[in-house]
């Protein structure tokens, strides 16, 4: 079987809370400038910041806004439009009201005001000058992320990459991208298609996620057990700091042991740190063979030897092994159109999608069929098809990729990133299970080979009584396991006030320092990725270290 195989995935923008079979519950909500669970109001009455959606809901944090930051006013506007122009400043309201609110309608804040720079001249004038008026920014590129970290939480500035989407060099010899920071993913993967390579992730959210939110949120993916994250590919990159300053770390080597790499201080800072304008990142080569399976095991067990065997016997060709569990499946199968199971004859308890990515068709068709009838031969397997040409493949993909559309046309879900050891993932599920009983149906999936659980609790409704008995217990568990709240999709607004379950006191208080340091005013991305109670605001005294 050989394809050239670009995964694709609609992101649903169904506002599914809306739905007649959800009878949703008032949790918490501040009036006026506070922040909550928004489940009883309409859309649009209220002020200040909101969460819509109650499909992700979670015990979020609640920030107050900082009284130090200022407030935009018509001098501001004049300055903005003299850099920028006319097109540049967006104040209509309901531009805005896209930028304010995240992809899942979950967050809204209530900013007034959106700036469009076209290069990094205009951003490093543009923060100069709200760092000289302590006006607060938000950094934004295609705002498809799910823990609110790319929207305004009270009134600040957005600042969208999307008009700085150039390509600026590629090289064939070595591999190496140098681009924009608001290129759109999916365009960089054509580009780099028709150049005989691809892009090192790959996303859902392709279609819309720009590469600077990618770095800045050191986004995972479907090709990470392959090709690393993204502290691995990036190269180099270009950052603005909160005065200003443009740092010019835009190398194209493959070696560079030059002092500290201050690089990686933005990959995965989701803006807090300064705002990534142009990154350089090692694209490998597109390879001709793809090979995708479905399969099925009997038990989580068999699914960790069989990843253990897969990276013995597959080797240098695997490049995905996700797995999802009878309730993830049946859950597709009942609200997905379309969709059929693969293996029809008998109901499994788990299932495996495994990826072989190569250069010489018969070789790695030969060894992926020997690696399964082995497998099989050694009681591994129950069942498994071979995807015979890409619309098999894509309906296999379909399948994993439609869970969370599934689970948001299902009802009420609490959902939950962790990355965990690989032996471990399953427990927590089954303690979750035994804990709600039939209160909810536990649901999972994610990227076994890396250790990437995606934790999801369907409900009909949501409840108190059901959110008390997830929280704080699978973050408790996580840290006991010494497993990470977010794998990969950040901390954001939701889990900034969660990190210290993954992070000890002495390390966040050193991601204080430095964001201090770099930001003193706090006007990157506030609120965000690290608790307010680490980061003081200005003329308050300094919090307390522990002796």
């Amino acid at each position: 079987l050989t394809y050239n195989f670009i995964r694709t995935h609609e992101l649903s923008r169904q506002d599914v809370c809306y739905s007649d079979q959800i009878v949703s519950k008032h949790i918490c909500f501040l009036q006026g400038s506070g922040n909550g669970v928004l489940t009883s109001l309409p859309r649009g009455e209220g002020s200040g910041f909101q969460i819509h959606c109650r499909y992700l809901a979670s015990m979020a944090s609640t920030p107050v806004r900082n009284k130090s930051f200022s407030m935009v006013n018509s001098d501001d506007i004049s300055y903005f439009k003299k850099i920028l122009g006319e097109k540049g400043v967006v104040q209509e309201e309901e531009k805005l009201d896209d930028a304010n609110t995240d992809w899942l309608r979950k967050y809204k804040g209530s900013s007034k005001l959106m700036l469009l720079p076209r290069s990094t001249e205009e951003i490093s004038q543009i923060l100069h000058y709200c760092n000289s008026r302590c006006l607060a920014v938000v950094p934004q590129g295609g705002n498809t992320g799910l823990v609110g970290g790319s929207i305004p939480v009270f009134d600040e500035v957005i600042i969208n990459l999307r008009s700085m989407n150039n390509i600026l060099s590629f090289d064939k010899v070595s591999g190496i991208l140098v681009c924009e920071a608001g290129c759109i993913l999916e365009n960089l993967i054509s580009f780099l298609d028709n150049e005989g390579f691809i892009m090192p992730l790959d996303l859902g959210a392709k279609g819309s996620c720009q590469i600077g939110g990618n770095v800045s949120t050191n986004a995972g993916g479907l090709r990470l057990i392959r090709y690393g994250s993204l502290h691995g590919s990036v190269l180099g990159l270009e950052a603005v700091l909160a005065n200003g300053t443009v740092l010019d770390m835009l190398g194209t080597l493959r070696k560079d042991n030059t002092g500290y790499d201050l690089k990686h201080l933005f990959i995965g800072s989701e803006g807090s740190l300064g705002i990534v304008t142009k990154v350089s990142i090692l694209t490998p080569p597109k390879l001709s063979s793809v090979n995708l399976a479905f399969l099925a095991c009997e038990d989580y067990t068999s699914c960790q030897k069989l990843l253990s065997a897969a990276k013995t016997k597959l080797g240098e060709i695997l490049s995905a092994f996700e797995f999802l569990d009878v309730n993830a499946m049946d859950l597709v199968l009942k609200h997905l159109d379309g969709l059929r199971d693969p293996l029809p004859s008998s109901k499994h308890n788990f299932y495996i999608l495994i990826e072989t990515t190569g250069s010489t068709e018969s070789h790695d068709k030969e060894k992926l069929e020997a690696f399964l009838l082995q497998s099989i031969e050694s009681g591994l397997l129950t069942d498994g098809v071979l995807a015979q040409d890409i619309n098999q493949a894509s309906a296999f993909w379909r399948i994993r990729e439609g869970i969370p559309e599934a689970l948001m046309k299902a009802g009420a879900v609490y959902k939950y990133d962790l990355s965990l050891p690989p032996e471990k993932m399953y427990d927590l599920v089954e303690e979750m299970r035994g804990r709600l009983g039939s209160e909810a149906n536990v649901v999972a999936y994610g990227h076994l080979g890396d250790g990437n659980l995606h934790l999801n609790i369907s409900t009909r409704q949501y409840a108190d009584s059901i959110l008390t008995k997830i929280e704080p217990f699978v973050y408790e568990w996580t840290s006991k396991h010494r497993g990470s709240i977010s794998a990969e999709h950040g901390l954001g607004l939701m889990k900034a006030n969660k990190i210290h379950y993954s992070k000890s006191l002495e390390t966040v208080q050193l991601m204080a320092d430095i964001k201090k340091l770099l930001d003193p005013n706090g006007l990157l991305n506030p609120y965000k990725v690290l608790p307010t109670s680490v980061l003081p605001q200005r003329g308050e005294e300094e919090p307390k270290k522990e002796a």
